[in-house]
């Protein structure tokens, strides 16, 4: 069975013996960065139509990739962004299937290289559905992490509809919900919080 057999935070919390603490923001304030003039050109003609879309695939295409492939631009190209690739980690555990979108702290962009640091889950709409998967991935991220000899402290996770993201933090078996849910636009405060995410700190 892959992630997406977890439909609820209850189903990956049983399953992975984990602590879910459920609270405010967890990320210090960040100073803004601002978005390059290409990724700020491109949302301004793919947010009106992407916002009012129905499809999963078109607010992945439209407002989440091009989000993290400035994150990666921002960061020097010195992690690796994955979209829709098979993360198979532990079949017995329902740790494998696609992810929609994966951040390394690796160069290679061929395969899946430890550290692998940020899950995001694209939804529709109703962000509450993409909780349990993205919890798991989070898992597989860590123990892909340990197996490869790569352990970092922490997972960090996103659930996102492209116009709305909210944000979970994994760290040993503590998962830590932030409750508050971030709205895009504006881009400054998501792309800040991403990079942040994705260089390690």
């Amino acid at each position: 069975m892959p992630y997406s057999q977890f439909k609820t935070i209850g189903s990956a919390k049983a399953a992975f013996n984990l602590t879910v603490v459920e609270g405010d923001r967890f990320l210090p304030e960040i100073e803004a960065i601002e978005p390059s003039p290409i990724l700020s050109g491109y949302l301004q003609e793919s947010l009106p139509i992407v916002a009012t879309s129905g499809s999963e695939k078109a607010r992945s295409e439209g407002i989440i990739y091009p989000m993290l492939l400035e994150v990666r631009q921002q960061l020097d190209r010195r992690i690796s962004l994955f979209s829709g690739e098979e993360f198979n980690v532990d079949e017995s555990m329902g740790l494998n299937g696609i992810c929609d979108f994966l951040l390394t702290r690796s160069t290679e962009v061929l395969e899946i290289e430890a550290p692998a640091v940020v899950v995001v889950e694209a939804k529709k709409t109703n962000l509450k559905t993409g909780f349990g998967q993205c919890i798991a991935e989070m898992v597989a991220m860590q123990r892909f992490n340990q197996a490869q000899e790569h352990p970092i402290s922490t997972i960090y996770g996103s659930v996102s509809n492209g116009i709305q993201w909210q944000f979970l933090t994994l760290l040993q078996s503590t998962l830590t919900i932030d409750l508050n849910v971030y709205p895009l636009p504006p881009v400054h405060r998501i792309l800040s919080d991403l990079v942040w995410m994705a260089q390690g700190n």
